[in-house]
């Protein structure tokens, strides 16, 4: 499959992106977006820009929060209030997926993040993104989990709830209406 949008695709794209940098200047005071416009436009980026738009069109809302130095790369991450509506009721990853004999869901977080060529965030990373809005008060989102807590069967997921990010372990395997994952993306 060739994961690049049509010029008409990647133009809509950019204007969506643009419009929510524009709303949501808190997320990222010190970066400017013509910047940011001109690393999506880079011929290199094709496919960056296609893993953005499967951000988007899952209900991510992927937004700009930071710029890392080191790299050059301005770091995406979803913003949408609730984890994104096309990436819930999914287990954790294909291990969990493939243990399942019974209702198994559609897919994995872990599969689906690849497939789109994004990571899901870690804790430190959901932690800071809670620290640029009030994000999963009704939801929650798989997040990367240790290999200790993983070989044992578990896997962690977080959400805010009361003015606090809580983060806990569930099976691997299990699954829920609520529960999807957030994504992150250096272009």
């Amino acid at each position: 499959m060739k994961k690049e949008l049509s010029a008409a695709a990647a133009k809509k794209l950019i204007e969506t992106l643009k419009n929510r940098f524009e709303k949501y200047t808190n997320r990222h005071s010190n970066i400017d977006w013509a910047k940011v416009q001109a690393k999506l436009e880079l011929s290199e980026n094709k496919q960056k820009l296609w893993s953005l738009n499967q951000m988007e069109i899952t209900g991510g809302e992927p937004d700009v929060i930071d710029f890392d130095a080191q790299t050059n790369e301005f770091i995406f991450v979803d913003c949408s209030a609730e984890s994104p509506s096309g990436r819930r009721s999914l287990c954790f990853d294909n291990e969990a997926l493939e243990a399942r004999k019974e209702n198994k869901p559609a897919g994995s977080a872990l599969n689906m993040a690849a497939e789109m060529g994004i990571a899901i965030l870690n804790e430190t990373q959901y932690r800071n993104l809670l620290q640029l809005g009030n994000f999963d008060a009704k939801t929650s989102s798989w997040i990367e989990t240790p290999a200790p807590i993983r070989k044992l069967g578990g896997a962690l997921f977080a959400d805010f709830r009361y003015n606090h990010v809580f983060v806990y372990h569930n099976g691997a395997q299990s699954y829920y209406a609520v529960r999807g994952f957030r994504g992150m993306l250096k272009v």
